[in-house]
C-alpha cells in the first residue's frame, strides 16, 4: 500500500491497486465523523464510439447510453438499491460527465457495509426489456424538462456552436430520439467494457483506517470473477481549432435573457501534470481578468450588461476543452461584446500582476478550505485520478505559476476566431439570424 501524508491538507492518503486492476484510494480524516465514498468509471457521454484493445471493429452507440446506463443500475430484481442505503443510514446518488460515471454514498455510521452495497450493486447489472422501457419514459421527461431550463439550454446550445463534430457537443442525456434505440443487449455491451475494475477508481474518505478498508474491498473482490482487460480503443472525430458558428439564439418562457460566450481551447495537454497546470493556471488567469473582484465585472455591472449570475469556467481534457463566461443580462450582445473587448485588451497589454496575485491566492484558500469537506475532497481525488493526474499536486503548482505564464496562457486562449456566443432569449424577442 502506498501511504503519504499531507499536512497542508489534513489528510492522510493511502493507494492500492487490487489484483483485478481496481483502483483504491483512501482519505483518512480523523477528526471528521461523516463517511463519503465514490465509486467511478472513466465513462462518460462522450464515449459513443469505441472498442476493446485487439478487436477489429469500433461500436457506435446512440446518444445518452453513460447517462441511460447509471440510471438503470440502482433497479435489482428484488427491488431499489436506495432502500439498502436508507437502511444503514446512508444518502446514495450518483452521476455522469463527458468522461465520468460516479456512484456515491455519505452516512455516519455503518461504512463498511454500505461500502459493500455500493460495489456490489455497481458490479451487478440488472437490465431487462421492461425496466429498460420504462426508464425511456423517465429519461424522455427529465431532457424535455431540461430543454426548457435557460442556464442548462444555453450552455449545451454554446457547445453545439463551439465543436463541429466532437461529441462533447452532444447532450449528456441524449435526445429522446437517440435513448429510444437504447437495449438490454447494449447496455450490457457498453457495461462489459467500460465497468471492469480496471478501469474503475474507488475513493474513500472519513474516519477510516486504510489497511482495513483495502482489505475489506481485496476480499470483496476475490470473490468476483472479471475476464482480463485488454484496454479500450476511443475513436474520436478530428476536431477543428475553429468554432463551427459564431453564435446561436433560441426563445424559451423566460422573463430575462442569458448570455454565455465560449472561448474554445486550441491547446490540449497530453499528459496528467500539464493537463492540471493548465487547468489551474486558466482559472487563476479567468478570475484575475473576469472575476468578481475586477474592475471589468464591475463595470460591467455598472453599465447593466452584468448581475451576480455572472460567472466563468474552465473545463479541459485530453480531446477538448473550453472557457465559458457569462450570466443572465438585459442586454446579452452587448455583454458578449464586452467580454470580447476586454479579452482583446488583455492581449495587448498584459495580465495585471495584482490581479494575477489576488486570483492566485484566493485560489490557493478556497482549495485548502474545499479539502475540509469530505465531498469536494472525494470528487477532486476522484476527478484527478480519473484524468492521470496526481491529486495532492495542485497546491504546489498554484505556488509556482507566473503572471508572465497566465499572459501566454491568453494569447494561447483568447481570440475571436475560437470564440462563440450563445443567447436565450424570451419569447417575445424575436430571434435573430444566426450569424456564420
Amino acid at each position: 500500500m502506498n501511504r503519504r501524508e499531507y499536512p497542508e491538507y489534513g489528510v492522510d492518503w493511502c493507494s492500492e491497486r487490487l489484483d483485478n486492476g481496481l483502483e483504491v484510494h483512501v482519505l483518512e480524516k480523523p477528526d471528521f465523523h461523516q463517511i463519503y465514498a465514490m465509486f467511478s468509471t472513466r465513462y462518460g457521454s462522450m464515449d459513443t464510439r469505441f472498442r476493446l484493445v485487439g478487436m477489429n471493429d469500433y461500436t457506435d452507440v446512440p446518444d445518452g447510453v453513460a447517462h441511460f446506463l447509471e440510471h438503470k443500475m440502482f433497479e435489482e430484481p428484488d427491488g431499489d438499491v436506495f432502500q439498502q442505503f436508507a437502511q444503514l443510514g446512508a444518502s446514495a446518488n450518483a452521476f455522469t460527465t463527458y468522461d465520468q460515471t460516479s456512484y456515491l454514498f455519505s452516512s455516519t455510521t455503518h461504512a463498511f457495509e454500505n461500502m459493500k452495497v455500493l460495489v456490489d450493486f455497481v458490479q451487478n447489472p440488472y437490465f431487462t426489456e421492461e425496466n429498460v422501457a420504462k426508464e425511456k419514459g423517465i429519461i424522455g421527461e427529465e431532457i424535455r424538462m431540461y430543454d426548457d431550463t435557460a442556464d442548462w439550454r444555453c450552455y449545451t446550445e454554446l457547445l453545439r456552436a463551439m465543436y463541429h463534430s466532437h461529441p462533447v457537443r452532444l447532450d449528456i442525456a441524449g435526445t429522446v430520439e437517440s435513448i429510444a434505440k437504447i437495449t438490454p443487449q447494449l447496455l450490457y455491451r457498453c457495461y462489459e467494457t467500460f465497468y471492469h475494475p480496471a478501469n474503475m477508481v474507488l475513493v474513500v474518505a472519513g474516519p477510516v483506517n486504510s489497511s482495513r478498508v483495502v482489505e475489506a474491498m481485496a476480499e470483496n473482490q476475490a470473490k468476483k470473477s472479471f475476464q482480463p482487460f485488454p484496454g479500450i480503443d476511443r475513436d474520436f472525430p478530428r476536431e477543428p481549432v475553429s468554432v463551427r458558428e459564431k453564435s446561436v439564439r433560441h426563445n424559451l418562457a423566460v422573463r430575462q435573457s442569458r448570455c454565455l460566450v465560449g472561448f474554445k481551447e486550441k491547446n490540449l495537454p497530453t499528459n496528467g501534470s500539464d493537463l492540471l497546470r493548465q487547468e489551474l493556471l486558466t482559472g487563476v488567469l479567468l478570475d484575475s481578468v473576469f472575476g468578481r473582484a475586477g474592475e471589468t465585472f464591475e463595470k460591467m455591472v455598472d453599465d447593466g450588461l452584468a448581475d451576480s449570475t455572472f460567472g466563468w469556467e474552465y473545463e479541459v481534457t485530453r480531446s477538448y476543452g473550453h472557457a465559458i463566461l457569462g450570466g443572465n443580462s438585459a442586454h446579452p450582445e452587448a455583454l458578449a461584446t464586452a467580454i470580447r473587448q476586454h479579452a482583446e485588451r488583455v492581449l495587448e497589454s498584459g495580465v495585471s500582476n495584482i490581479d494575477f496575485e489576488r486570483s492566485r491566492k484566493k485560489t490557493l484558500g478556497r482549495l485548502l478550505a474545499s479539502y475540509d469537506g469530505l465531498s469536494a475532497l472525494a470528487r477532486d481525488v476522484t476527478a484527478y485520478v480519473l484524468k492521470g493526474t496526481h491529486p495532492f499536486d495542485a497546491l504546489h503548482v498554484l505556488q509556482s505559476i507566473t503572471v508572465e505564464e497566465a499572459f501566454a496562457r491568453a494569447r494561447e486562449l483568447f481570440g475571436t476566431e475560437h470564440m462563440s456566443a450563445s443567447y436565450i432569449l424570451p419569447v417575445h424577442e424575436q430571434a435573430q439570424p444566426v450569424m456564420a
